[in-house]
C-alpha cells in the first residue's frame, strides 16, 4: 500500500503536466486560427493546471488587445505570475517591460535578471535580448564576447536578428576574431529568408568580394531586393551599382531579383 501511495501521485501529476502543456499548445493553435475565445479558455486551463506559459499567452492577449481591450496592467500581472511559475517566455517579456519602463518601473538590473535567466533555459528571444544587454552594458557588465555567445545560441534556433548581429560582430571583430567569411555566412542565412538587412549586407559583400565571391550582378540583385523592403541605403547602393553595370549585366541583375524566392531560415543552407 505504501508503495502505491508513492507511485500513483507521481504518475498522476505527470499526466496533469502533459495535459497542461497540451492545453497551451491547443491555445496557440486556436490563436493562429483566429479563435480567440477558445484560445483564452485553453491558456487559462493550462495555467490553472500548472503550465506557466499559459499566463504568458494570456498576458500577450491583454497587451495586444486581442479579443479584449488593451490592458497593460493586467498583462504585466500575468507576466509576473508566469515568470514566478517558471515561464521563460514570461520572464523575457517582463524583463523587456522593466527595460523600457513600460507599466512597471524601469530597472535595468531586474530586466537583466529576468531575461538572462530565461536565456539560460534556452529561450531564443531571451538569448538574443540578454546578448544585447551584455553588448550595451545595461544591467550587466559590458561583455561583447558573452553577447556573441548568446547570439550564437539563438542563431542555432534560427533567430534572424541574432544571425545579423553575429554577422556584424564578425565584420567588426567585436567579441570575436574578425572573419569576413563568417560575416557573409550569417548575412546569407537571413538574406535567404528575405530579411532586408541580410540582403543589403550580402549585396555589399558581393560588390566588394569580401568573404564571398565578387559578383556585381548578384550585388545589384540583392540590393534591389533589400530596397523594395524599405531600406533607403539599399536603394542608393543599388542605383550606384546600376551605373557600373553593362546593359546586359543590368538585365541579368534585374532578372535575378525578379526570379529570386525567399525560403524559411531553418531551411537555408
Amino acid at each position: 500500500m505504501s508503495v502505491r501511495r508513492c507511485v500513483l501521485p507521481l504518475v498522476f501529476w505527470g499526466v496533469v503536466a502533459m495535459q497542461a502543456q497540451a492545453d497551451v499548445a491547443s491555445g496557440v493553435a486556436y490563436l493562429e486560427a483566429g479563435d480567440i475565445t477558445s484560445a483564452v479558455t485553453a491558456f487559462q486551463t493550462g495555467f490553472d493546471a500548472g503550465e506557466a506559459d499559459g499566463a504568458f499567452y494570456l498576458g500577450r492577449l491583454f497587451e495586444l488587445g486581442l479579443g479584449t481591450d488593451v490592458d497593460m496592467q493586467r498583462a504585466a500581472a500575468l507576466y509576473q505570475a508566469g515568470a514566478g511559475a517558471g515561464s521563460a517566455k514570461a520572464q523575457n517579456r517582463l524583463g523587456l517591460m522593466h527595460l523600457e519602463g513600460d507599466t512597471v518601473l524601469q530597472d535595468f538590473g531586474r530586466a537583466a535578471e529576468l531575461m538572462c535567466a530565461a536565456a539560460e533555459s534556452g529561450e531564443q528571444e531571451a538569448q538574443f535580448n540578454c546578448g544585447l544587454l551584455h553588448a550595451q552594458g545595461r544591467g550587466v557588465a559590458t561583455d561583447q564576447a558573452q553577447a556573441v555567445e548568446l547570439w550564437a545560441a539563438a542563431a542555432t534556433q534560427h533567430h534572424v536578428a541574432a544571425h545579423n548581429l553575429l554577422g556584424q560582430a564578425y565584420q567588426e571583430g567585436a567579441g570575436v576574431s574578425q572573419d569576413s567569411t563568417q560575416a557573409a555566412y550569417h548575412f546569407a542565412k537571413t538574406a535567404a529568408a528575405g530579411n532586408a538587412m541580410g540582403l543589403y549586407e550580402l549585396a555589399r559583400a558581393h560588390a566588394s568580394g569580401t568573404g564571398i565571391e565578387l559578383d556585381p550582378v548578384k550585388a545589384h540583385g540583392f540590393a534591389n531586393l533589400a530596397a523594395v523592403r524599405g531600406l533607403i541605403e539599399a536603394q542608393a547602393f543599388r542605383d550606384r551599382l546600376g551605373v557600373q553595370l553593362s546593359p546586359e549585366e543590368l538585365e541579368k541583375a534585374q532578372a535575378f531579383a525578379r526570379d529570386w524566392k525567399a525560403i524559411p531560415i531553418d531551411q537555408a543552407q
